[in-house]
C-alpha cells in the first residue's frame, strides 16, 4: 500500500509503526485503521516485535471528529468502522509477535484502545492519557474490552467516568502502562534488546495460549461494535461533535 498517514520502517524483525497524521492530532479515520491493519497482517509473518509510536505531542487522539461529523449516520454502513477498529486492537493484542506502544504526548479515547491492546506500554514522562467519551454522550465501547484486561474493571471504570488526563506516572499505577520515564526512548530500546532475543515460534505459541486462557476479546467484539454504532448514531451525541467541529465549544460549554 502507499501509505498517507503512517510511516513504516524495519529493523531485521523488528516492525516500527508511527502513526503519522501531524496536522490532525494523529486522529482515527478509516485510511489509519486499514494502513495500520496492513502492516499488522505483514507482522503475522515475519515480525517479531512491533512498536507502534505516535508523534512527540500526540500518539493519538482517538477518533477523527470531522471524519464522524461528515459520516453517514445509517446503522448499517457506520457499523463497518467499529468492527475495523476492535479488529485493530484484535491483532495488537493477539498477533503472532510482541506489540509495544512507545508513548509520547497525548493518548486519548481510541488512542487508550491501542495503548491498551498492546504487550508492553513505554511512556515518556510528558505522555498524558485521557478517556473524554463521555463527556460528548459516549462511551468507549470498543477500548473497554481491552481496557478491563490490562487494568482491571474498577481502574478502567474510573478512568472511563473521571474523563480527566492522567500523568504517566499515574497511568503506570493504574496499570495502563508498563513503564515511564523522562527518557522513553532508553526505555524502549532496553525492552527491545531482550524481546529481539525471542524466537517467532515462541511468541506465536506463547501469544496463542495466553488467548486461550482468556477469552474475552472475541466474545466481547459483538457487543463492543453494537455499542459504538448505537453511541456515534445518537443525535444528541452527534449534535455536540457537530458544535464542537464547527464552533470549538466544548459539550459542558452549552
Amino acid at each position: 500500500m502507499n501509505y498517507e498517514t503512517i510511516q513504516v520502517t524495519w529493523r531485521d524483525s523488528i516492525c516500527h509503526l508511527q502513526l503519522h497524521r501531524p496536522t490532525d492530532r494523529n486522529t482515527i479515520n478509516d485510511r489509519l485503521i486499514a494502513e495500520c491493519t496492513d502492516v499488522l497482517t505483514q507482522c503475522e509473518e515475519v515480525a517479531t516485535v512491533l512498536v507502534l509510536e505516535g508523534l512527540p505531542d500526540y500518539f493519538c487522539f482517538g477518533a477523527d471528529f470531522n471524519d464522524v461529523n461528515t459520516r453517514d449516520v445509517d446503522e448499517e454502513t457506520f457499523g463497518q468502522h467499529p468492527d475495523s477498529l476492535y479488529e485493530l486492537f484484535l491483532k495488537l493484542a493477539t498477533g503472532s509477535y510482541v506489540s509495544v506502544a512507545h508513548v509520547r504526548g497525548k493518548a486519548n479515547a481510541g488512542g487508550i484502545g491501542l495503548v491498551a491492546a498492546s504487550d508492553i506500554v513505554v511512556a515518556g514522562s510528558e505522555a498524558q492519557f485521557s478517556l473524554s467519551e463521555l463527556l460528548f454522550g459516549l462511551y468507549p465501547a470498543c477500548v473497554l474490552p481491552f481496557l478491563l484486561r490490562r487494568c482491571g474493571f474498577q481502574n478502567a471504570h474510573y478512568m472511563t467516568l473521571i474523563t480527566r488526563p492522567f500523568t504517566a506516572e499515574e497511568a503506570v499505577r493504574l496499570h495502563l502502562a508498563d513503564l515511564a520515564g523522562p527518557d522513553s526512548e532508553a526505555l524502549l530500546r532496553k525492552q527491545l534488546a531482550r524481546l529481539k532475543c525471542l524466537p517467532k515460534t515462541g511468541i506465536a505459541r506463547y501469544k496463542r495460549y495466553m488467548n486461550q486462557l482468556n477469552e474475552s476479546l472475541t466474545t466481547a467484539k459483538p457487543l463492543a461494535v453494537a455499542g459504538n454504532i448505537e453511541v456515534f448514531t445518537d443525535e444528541g451525541n452527534l449534535t455536540r461533535i457537530r458544535r464542537y467541529v464547527e464552533e470549538g465549544i466544548l459539550p459542558w460549554q452549552q
